[in-house]
């Protein structure tokens, strides 16, 4: 349901109007963010890939989705294009772009950065099952 409803949104010295258009599209793209939290959190384990936090319902909140292209809009179904970091590594991620665009320098988004953690919990688990099936 539309309407055609303008409310001016002061935001400091400056006045916006916002149309319902602007905020059909607002609460489009939040529930597409959504869509794709929910899938990340099915498909990739809740593990922070940056400092290796581990996350249990208690405080999965503080897990959250990075887009490693930094492109909201690119959301394969695959997961291709996310990466789950704790609130501090996202913050760091977002904060080393910002202080590169300020210094004049193009952030180069084609390899993603190495993750700060290297213990992989999974390495020995093919030969552990096969241990437990003899």
């Amino acid at each position: 349901m539309k309407s055609t409803l303008r409310r001016p949104i002061t935001t400091g010295r400056h006045k916006r109007t916002i149309t319902s258009d602007r905020v059909d599209a607002i609460v489009s793209t939040a529930q597409q963010a959504q869509g794709y939290r929910e899938q990340s959190l099915r498909i990739h384990p809740w593990v922070c890939g940056r400092c290796g936090r581990a996350f249990t319902m208690d405080n999965l909140y503080e897990l959250t989705i990075h887009h490693k292209d930094h492109n909201h809009s690119n959301n394969p179904t695959d997961g291709s294009n996310w990466e789950h970091l704790c609130i501090y590594c996202h913050d760091q991620e977002h904060e080393k772009h910002e202080r590169a665009a300020a210094q004049g320098h193009v952030a180069d988004l084609s390899e993603p950065p190495p993750p700060l953690a290297t213990h992989n919990p999974f390495a020995d688990l093919k030969a552990l099952l096969q241990r437990d099936s003899n």
